[in-house]
């Protein structure tokens, strides 16, 4: 069933990029739009973990300078039956914690110092599988997709509203029974229904997770505990972390202050509900 909802998520966005190309320019529109997202695709899968990670700062940390973090994840990724990622520590004090690559092979998680300093090791450990958990599902590659296509869309749709304007481009079957008027208010609709898909399938991600972590540590209990600290800090302590690699957060960070909007509009589920999830799940323990 996730597998299905998260083939449902990517195709619906797909379909919608080709109807914004449609829009804008009839059939070239279409092959137009999905040039967009093949570059854009490929652009994602080779440099999106190089991107999030240089521009959240983070520093690769050896095991000499931080046993504690290798001696987890090693015993955790055992478990995954998964190599081993590249770790690498965040220089700042709000906790938090991401990873990214293209596949188990090519992956890194980052910390930052904050996390180090406040989770205990039952805690630590339930991070660390939730972060495994974005690994073992090549999480970090489907959000890398969905944002490239949802990226596409906004641009296409920017193009074709200023398109309209100046009374360039659109198709001939747009200007006959009202097609034009279709097409105008899919330019400005088809961002916005990207948007949903998109932070629909960040959402769904994050719930697979958090199970898929508690069930390879055997319990939810060390991440419940760590998701009700990352809460109660990441609102208090603005995070250095860029918006555009928040979304590869275990929690979202907190960026000088929010509004209704950031609330409804949010990549990541409420707290509450995570862990309420957590608290029904029923975990048997590794033999």
């Amino acid at each position: 069933m996730k597998v299905f909802r998260t083939a449902f998520l990517l195709t619906a966005l797909t379909l919608v990029l080709l109807t914004i190309g449609g829009a804008v320019g009839g059939r070239n529109g279409m092959t137009i739009a999905l040039l967009f997202a093949a570059v854009g695709n490929f652009i994602a899968y080779f440099f999106s973990d190089k991107i999030a990670l240089m521009s959240s700062g983070a520093q690769p940390v050896s095991r000499e300078e931080l046993p504690r973090l290798y001696e987890v994840m090693e015993r955790l990724a055992a478990k995954a039956n998964l190599p081993v990622p590249k770790l690498y520590v965040i220089p700042e004090a709000a906790p938090n914690a991401f990873a990214t690559g293209r596949n188990p092979s090519h992956a890194s998680v980052a910390v930052t110092q904050g996390l180090m300093q406040l989770m205990n090791d039952e805690e630590l450990e339930g991070v660390i599988a939730h972060e495994l958990s974005h690994v073992r599902n090549y999480d970090i590659l489907i959000s890398s997709i969905a944002a490239t296509i949802a990226g596409a869309i906004t641009h296409l749709a920017f193009m074709g509203r200023f398109a309209a304007i100046f009374g360039y481009g659109g198709s001939r079957d747009n200007d006959r029974e009202g097609g034009g008027l279709t097409a105008l208010l899919m330019l400005f609709l088809a961002p916005f229904a990207a948007m949903l898909l998109q932070m629909g399938l960040s959402r769904q991600r994050e719930y697979a997770a958090d199970e898929t972590g508690a069930r390879i540590i055997g319990q939810p209990y060390g991440l419940i505990s760590a998701l009700q600290k990352l809460g109660a800090y990441n609102q208090r302590i603005p995070s250095n972390i860029p918006q555009t690699t928040s979304a590869l957060c275990i929690v979202k960070p907190l960026f000088g202050g929010g509004s209704i909007f950031s609330s409804l509009f949010s990549t990541h589920p409420p707290l509450e509900d995570r862990i309420a999830a957590l608290r029904e799940l029923t975990v048997t323990r590794p033999g």
